[in-house]
């Protein structure tokens, strides 16, 4: 064989290979295929494994046949009570038709830009019949349930079953929340600044109240002593007057002697006359005789 014939047969062999691996395709247990010839469709392979295409003149477009998910951006919505919220959601998808996915969307890029607008659509129509604490309450599933169904319904001719749309957020807007944080914090310092007032005037009305019971107690208790003192005067006043009408001179005794005691034991001197009666007991015996 000359050089010619070998550079020939090798092309040839190039060839067979370049065109035997453009016949086969492989489609894995995640993915799913349209075939297309000359643009238009001719098979969907949704069977795992090694299938064939008739080279150049057929192509294969895969798509995922796996659950997908999809995040919108948070949107403000107006319910039915006028009230305004952030809602943040998620959507879970597949793509169930491959042909009609391919003839409205071509790609999932253009597939989640629809999916987003049509969950949108769904969640203003739906909340916007609502008030804001039906979205609160247990009442959520129920209106979950009505915008899935819309949405499903609206994105089931473009080839996608949607299974699932959730809420996972849903707030007030920044300045809302802010207005009601300042309203509620004004209402607080007011309620405050009663609960001080009527704290001070109580606390006036207690110190009073303990101000005039201190001074019916301190009279009640001076009234108490004034007639004990007086009750213990005129017992002593007995006792004295029992004590003289026995001993007469003896009484007359003993009160001098506490007398000189109360003067002369505190070291004060008295200039006084042999002769005061005051010393009589000095100059006479107890008998009153002259000593």
């Amino acid at each position: 064989m000359n050089r010619t014939g070998a550079i020939l047969l090798a092309v040839l062999a190039l060839a067979a290979l370049v065109v035997g691996v453009s016949s086969l395709f492989v489609v894995d247990q995640a993915s799913q295929a349209i075939v297309l010839r000359w643009g238009a469709f001719r098979k969907t392979v949704q069977t795992p494994g090694l299938h064939a295409k008739v080279p150049f003149i057929e192509d294969v477009v895969f798509y995922d046949k796996r659950l997908l998910a999809m995040e919108s951006p948070d949107e403000q919505i107006i319910l039915g009570d006028q009230k305004r919220i952030v809602v943040d959601t998620y959507t879970r998808y597949r793509i169930a038709d491959p042909l009609r996915f391919y003839q409205s969307l071509k790609n999932e890029t253009n597939a989640r830009s629809q999916l987003a607008q049509i969950v949108q659509s769904a969640m203003r129509r739906v909340m916007g019949t609502v008030m804001l604490p039906s979205i609160l309450s247990g009442e959520r599933t129920a209106i979950m349930r009505q915008i899935l169904t819309d949405v499903a319904e609206s994105a089931r001719p473009l080839g996608i079953d949607v299974v699932d749309v959730r809420i996972r957020r849903a707030d007030l807007p920044e300045e809302t929340s802010q207005a009601i944080y300042d309203r509620m914090k004004s209402e607080r310092e007011r309620q405050a600044k009663e609960l001080r007032a009527q704290g001070y005037e109580w606390g006036q009305q207690i110190r009073a109240r303990a101000d005039r019971d201190r001074t019916v107690i301190l009279a009640e208790a001076q009234r108490q002593a004034q007639i004990l003192r007086g009750q213990g005067d005129a017992d002593a006043n007995r006792v004295y007057a029992d004590a003289f009408g026995q001993d007469p001179q003896f009484f007359s005794l003993y009160r001098s002697l506490q007398a000189y005691r109360g003067a002369l034991g505190t070291g004060t001197t008295l200039v006084l006359s042999p002769d005061s009666d005051f010393l009589r007991y000095f100059s006479r015996g107890p008998g009153g005789e002259r000593r």
